[in-house]
């Protein structure tokens, strides 16, 4: 994929700036996701939204373009299923716009009144243990 640089700093993909909308095909072969997947996620996810135009061809927002990238993630690497990624979604724990993503897996505190950083240092490394035993638990679950 051809990068450049414009004039003003900001990245180009062939020819386009990070701000511009981009088509189905493009996010689809960015993220490595059928386009009829992208399809298929829009009528699961409320949240991505692209607007369509003359003979419904979309072109996606680069915040769509982020939490396409997000449930991808979710979905093929972490083993969420769908209806687990709509929860995350529902109750919070997935940012939906990309100035407001979280750094670890765009997650942030689901519980009202808690701001994202305001875990300790410990609540910090239970979480990282938690994890660590669920991907071992997810590991042994697929060699069975």
């Amino acid at each position: 994929m051809a990068m450049e640089t414009s004039g003003t700093g900001n990245l180009r993909r062939n020819g386009k700036s990070r701000s511009a909308y981009r088509t189905i095909s493009e996010v689809s072969n960015e993220i490595d996701v059928p386009a009829h997947v992208l399809r298929f996620w829009e009528t699961k996810f409320l949240q991505i939204k692209p607007l369509k135009r003359g003979g419904g061809r979309r072109y996606y927002r680069p915040e769509d373009v982020t939490l396409l990238k997000t449930i991808r993630q979710f979905l093929y690497s972490d083993g969420y299923t769908i209806k687990g990624v709509q929860r995350l979604l529902k109750d919070g724990l997935i940012k939906t716009t990309s100035n407001q993503m979280d750094t670890e897996r765009n997650l942030v505190p689901a519980a009202s009144g808690i701001e994202t950083g305001s875990f300790s240092m410990q609540d910090k490394n239970e979480i990282k243990e938690v994890m660590e035993e669920l991907k071992v638990l997810k590991r042994l679950l697929s060699e069975l």
